[in-house]
């Protein structure tokens, strides 16, 4: 009986993890980048920067943080470009300001 108690305890907590991470992705918005489109900056919004900036370079984002370099609020967009004839992706760092 003891074992059948250590299985639904561990279902329990199972589903409350995978809820809690359903409600955390609803909530993400989502972007659809265009390449057409200049890069616009919005204050206080880095992901949807580096979603801009990675669809320009041709790559995915992997990191896009706010930090402050000069006394400057700025972006730090990390954008993972498709390696050449089958090798590796090659890591770009970009430095946007906020405007």
């Amino acid at each position: 009986m003891n074992n059948l108690g250590s299985h639904v305890r561990k279902a329990v907590l199972a589903l409350a993890a995978a809820g809690l991470f359903a409600s955390q992705t609803t909530a993400m918005p989502v972007i659809v980048p265009s390449v057409d489109q200049p890069v616009v900056l919005a204050a206080g919004d880095c992901y949807a920067i580096g979603q801009q900036v990675a669809a320009q370079n041709g790559g995915t984002l992997a990191k896009a943080s706010q930090a402050t370099r000069g006394g400057q609020q700025v972006c730090v967009i990390v954008v993972l470009v498709p390696g050449k004839d089958g090798q590796r992706p090659r890591r770009s760092e970009i430095v946007v300001p906020m405007g």
